[in-house]
């Protein structure tokens, strides 16, 4: 059975195998003066009660920042079994074995290839085992050891900031916080100086200090004013080994403004200011600006501006314009050029936000002088008020005078003043004024109930310079006069049941007034005195501008009488008293139990009937007689012949023949061509008509004509033949023109006016030969002249 041997790792505390190690208080520098090795101790008396132990193990420290040319030695590993002649084999592993460790595997040799750096790895830790060469077997378990590196100052302190921005109020006080800088050290902290950190200032003294270990910046110097300068620029370093030679050292730049506080008051810079303004300018209306300069900025330069003093307190005021922080004057009430030229005034500046601290430096305000003109203007004239009011009386008479208006002009030179009234408030021309001394009166009678309020406006102008004009609205009131009668509210008509008892109310009635009289309304009533005495009715006046009609008997018969009419007088209280008559409507009725109307002669009015059995015979048997006659007309119009081209004997037109009938119109463009009557040859003759079946064509019979006039007959039956035989002639009874005269009439000129160059009378008789058409003329000028016989 094989047997195996352990070892334990041993944490050195001390020295007690001066050879093997180096203590971790001590820092070396070079190379250790004795070698140091992991050994092999086969009897070892401090050992606990077991196995002998093989191996014997310590930490390794090495230099970072190794600069020799050879490989640096680390230790050396050693096995008890080793019998020196090269049987056993060693073997490294674990962080950077065979790169950057490397170890003789027949001396156990250890050395370190390359530089280290603390700041990348500051702990190795390795794997170190002792095998036979030729079985290749272990001969010691595998076991660990490390291998620190011991620091070196190589790194100087960096600050967090390249560049620190702060800011601290100006006026401070000695030692007040600005701010805090800190740089770090890559180097180890628990190990010597290399990363104690130290701060010092290079730049910006006697402002600014700053307290060497926790790098805080502080005021230095007492009453730093940002007017005098507001920018400063510190340099602080940061060195190691706690500051002193020899250590490694960074900087930063901190970049510190000093923030304003209200340390300085406003102050004008001069002492009176003058503006002038016209007379007329408008309440609100900016004269001039003022402004006091603050050497702060931002809230502690705000200005508020004041009038504390002068004679314009209530006639000016002064704003602040938060953007320029300048004092605006402005106008309060309307100026007078006459009244008062000249106001002086005191305006103060101060600062809304003052620092309790600063107050021993002074007040922070200051005032100036304001000095304002007033310019004079031409003025218009002015009112004596702003608006008038006058009464007049409904029954005044023309030319009555209501009141009076009055304005003046306000200037020194006190021009005279006329008045007039504005015509588009007084479209109808009701009221006139006196142009001179403004005096108002009636052009017209007036009427309260047609229009109670007037409101006119009346223009005051200057005569010497008309531009210059104002206005005042003027209100009339038309009081009342008892000039309208009172009448009925309504139109009353009712009915009394002819079972009604006597003093029974039938009917309650209201009378209105056009009127209204300062008491109010108080109507009576009363019948007429023609009725009074034999009425069947009687008025009971309720003395609340009411009254009822009432029964005076018991029963009425509708047969005897039907209506009564009765005339009530209403009269008013007023003064003068007037008084009306309205007549009642009264039918009697057959009436229910309840008194309700069933059936009287007004019925009609309130029930509607239907119509009669003898009614309705009687419309049907009219609209039986209108159908019979339209029927009749139609087959008359049916059967009806052609009428003859001459419809009467007293018609003696020539040539024309009326159809009755227009033709198409404008658009039927083949109803009629002009040019065909003038050009015959252009129609074709065996054309036929598109637009109708031509009838059977009769030709008339023709009276003889003379000799002369067979062209007008040969012309006349060509168109004739022409247009029954055209298809695109108009329709067959339309109206025909043959714009032809022919050679002339045989009678020659029928004309009287060429009898006037005859000395001779001429002889009509042979117009008795031309038939009874020409009857008329040859009694005109057949017989005697009636004008030789007188």
């Amino acid at each position: 059975m094989r047997t195996y041997r352990y070892f334990l790792l041993l944490f050195w505390v001390g020295q007690p195998y001066p050879t093997l190690s180096t203590p971790l208080s001590k820092r070396t520098s070079g190379f250790p003066a004795k070698k140091r090795a992991l050994e092999l101790s086969g009897n070892s008396k401090n050992e606990l009660n077991r196995s002998k132990r093989s191996w014997m193990w310590n930490q390794f420290f090495l230099l970072e920042e190794y600069t020799g040319s050879d490989y640096q030695y680390v230790g050396k590993l050693h096995s008890d079994q080793d019998r020196g002649d090269g049987s056993l084999k060693y073997i490294l592993s674990g962080d950077g074995a065979g790169d950057l460790f490397i170890i003789n595997e027949n001396t156990g040799d250890i050395q370190a290839t390359k530089r280290l750096d603390r700041e990348e790895k500051p702990v190795y830790i390795l794997r170190a085992q002792a095998i036979n060469r030729r079985t290749g077997r272990p001969v010691e378990p595998e076991s660990e050891f490390i291998i620190k590196i011991h620091d070196i100052n190589d790194n100087e302190p960096i600050f967090t900031k390249e560049v620190y921005t702060a800011t601290v109020p100006e006026m401070s006080d000695v030692g007040t916080f600005v701010v805090q800088v800190t740089a770090t050290d890559a180097d180890d902290p628990t190990y010597g100086n290399s990363a104690k950190v130290v701060y010092s200032i290079l730049q910006g003294q006697p402002y600014f200090s700053v307290e060497s270990e926790t790098g805080i910046i502080k005021t230095a110097l007492l009453n730093m004013d940002r007017e005098n300068r507001e920018q400063y620029q510190v340099v602080i370093q940061a060195k190691d080994m706690g500051g002193q030679m020899g250590g490694l050292s960074g900087t930063t730049t901190v970049n510190i403004t000093l923030t304003d506080v209200n340390d300085n008051p406003p102050r004008f810079p001069q002492s009176t200011y003058q503006f002038k303004t016209p007379e007329s300018s408008p309440p609100g209306t900016p004269i001039g600006r003022i402004k006091a300069s603050d050497a702060d900025v931002g809230e502690n330069a705000e200005i508020e501006y004041s009038i504390t003093d002068g004679e314009g307190l209530d006639m000016f005021d002064v704003i602040t314009d938060q953007e320029t922080q300048e004092g605006i004057i402005t106008i309060k009430k309307l100026l007078d050029f006459e009244k008062k030229k000249v106001y002086t005034l005191k305006v103060e500046a101060s600062n809304p936000h003052v620092e309790p601290r600063f107050l021993y430096l002074g007040p922070f305000k200051d005032s100036a002088t304001v000095r304002i003109v007033v310019e004079d203007v031409d003025e218009p004239p002015v009112f004596s008020k702003l608006a008038y009011i006058l009464q007049i009386r409904e029954d005044a008479q023309i030319n009555t005078t209501i009141g009076s208006v009055t304005a003046q002009d306000p200037d020194a030179a006190r021009n005279p003043v006329k008045y007039s009234v504005d015509r588009h408030t007084d479209m109808d021309r009701i009221f006139n004024i006196d142009s001179g001394n403004g005096s108002i009166f009636t052009s017209k009678l007036l009427d309260r109930e047609t229009l109670l309020w007037h409101n006119i406006t009346v223009i005051a102008t200057e005569i010497n310079n008309p531009k210059q004009s104002s206005r005042v609205p003027l209100y009339i009131k038309v009081l009342d006069v008892n000039d309208n009668a009172p009448e009925f509210a309504e139109f009353y008509e009712t009915f009394v049941c002819e079972k009604a008892k006597a003093d029974q109310l039938i009917q309650t009635l209201r009378a209105v007034d056009k009127d209204d009289p300062y008491s109010g309304h108080q109507f009576s009533f009363s019948l007429a005195p023609e009725a009074a005495s034999g009425s069947n009715f009687t008025i009971q006046d309720n003395k609340d501008n009411t009254a009822g009609i009432l029964t005076r008997k018991n029963g009425y018969n509708r047969h005897e009488m039907s209506t009564y009419l009765l005339p009530v007088v209403i009269s008013d209280n007023d003064y003068p008293v007037q008084s009306s008559t309205g007549t009642v409507t009264v039918r009697v009725c057959a009436c229910d139990h309840h008194g309700n109307m069933q059936s009287c002669h007004a019925e009609a009015l309130i029930h509607p009937t239907g119509l009669s059995t003898g009614a309705l015979v009687a419309i049907l048997l009219c609209i039986v007689i209108l159908l019979v006659t339209v029927v009749l007309f139609a087959a008359l119009r049916r059967q009806r012949k052609k009428e003859p081209l001459i419809i009467s004997k007293e018609d003696i037109r020539d040539n024309i023949v009326s159809y009755n009938d227009e033709g198409g119109g404008e658009e039927d463009t083949q109803a009629f061509d002009i040019g065909t009557l003038r050009n015959p040859e252009a129609i074709e003759d065996n054309k036929l008509r598109r637009d109708i079946v031509p009838e059977a064509l009769f030709l008339p019979r023709r009276t003889p004509t003379a000799r002369d006039n067979t062209d007008v007959r040969d012309f006349i039956n060509q168109r004739l033949k022409e247009n029954d035989t055209d298809p695109t002639a108009p329709p067959y009874d339309s109206l025909a023109t043959y714009a032809y005269e022919g050679t002339g009439s045989v009678a020659d000129s029928l004309s009287s006016l060429e009898s006037v160059t005859t000395d001779g009378d001429q002889d009509y008789d042979y117009l008795s030969d031309w038939g009874p058409r020409f009857k008329k003329l040859a009694d005109m000028y057949g017989g005697v002249d009636s004008d030789k016989d007188s």
